[in-house]
């Protein structure tokens, strides 16, 4: 597989043919808040000492010692309904990774899509996004669904911008699990929920990082953590995505409009010793 230099090459030439990428991460936040955008939330992502074990079950010393996000909201704000079930998500690091968890409640799991790189939103999923020094540009996205089938891609800049979105980009030495807690494609009982483990090594971060990776204690980076869930119905002892129906979008820092590509209004993560 190619390097992430040679893939971009040709990407990294459309940017600086049509203006490339401007904002810094000040002049980001300056314009957020006067687009009538939610304010930003912040996380404080501490360090371990103790690797975590990725088996989706977050039960790790790590996990313990970590403060929960905010629960999920609508991808909107407040404006719009509170989610009918709770997501919520931590964090921590060390100098080889950096740890991503979520708890996402579900009565009814549900998956079907099991090839990697498969567009898994089109499944109820959890999605992390990361743009290292908030410019906007080269930024990251990772889904997961209740198979753990992963769909990681790179962004040069957003979609808004004329992107180009990487999809045959692969997040090397990526660990992830996910842990059910009740049956997965079983709608003649009721779940509880699943939960996922992500380990994403800053040695491919960094690759495209803009910033140093691993952080230095103090640095911040934007990043935004997104559920995708759809309304479904039971059909023929397997369920089925309603028709004619849109999905619903809950996120840890509200976007304000329905759109996660918006960077500049991703929240903002600490890195603490």
């Amino acid at each position: 597989m190619p390097s992430l230099a040679r893939v971009l090459a040709g990407a990294y030439a459309l940017v600086v043919l049509t203006g490339g990428c401007t904002s810094s991460s000040h002049q980001i936040g300056k314009s957020s808040a006067t687009s009538g955008a939610v304010a930003p939330k912040r996380y404080v992502c501490h360090y371990t000492t103790t690797p975590v074990a990725i088996d989706g079950r977050l039960d790790d010393h790590a996990w313990n010692a970590a403060a929960w996000t905010d629960r999920f909201v609508d991808i909107e704000g407040s404006a719009r309904p509170r989610p009918r079930f709770e997501t919520r998500a931590k964090l921590a690091w060390d100098d080889e990774y950096l740890y991503i968890a979520a708890a996402l409640e579900e009565p009814h799991i549900w998956a079907t899509l099991t090839e990697h790189d498969q567009i898994v939103f089109r499944d109820n999923d959890f999605e992390v996004f990361i743009d290292p020094n908030g410019d906007t540009c080269e930024y990251y996205e990772v889904e997961v669904n209740a198979f753990n089938t992963i769909f990681d891609l790179f962004l040069v800049r957003t979609y808004n911008a004329g992107g180009p979105a990487l999809h045959g980009w692969d997040l090397k030495g990526l660990r992830t699990a996910v842990h059910i807690d009740g049956t997965l494609n079983q709608p003649s009982d009721v779940d509880t929920g699943w939960s996922v483990e992500l380990a994403l090594p800053w040695a491919a971060l960094a690759e495209a990082a803009g910033t140093p990776a691993p952080p230095q204690a103090g640095a911040t980076w934007r990043m935004n953590f997104s559920r995708v869930e759809w309304q479904h119905r039971v059909f023929d002892g397997r369920y089925q995505k309603l028709p004619d129906t849109k999905e619903d979008n809950w996120v840890w820092s509200p976007q304000g409009k329905i759109n996660m590509h918006l960077p500049e209004r991703w929240g903002d993560v600490e890195f603490a010793r």
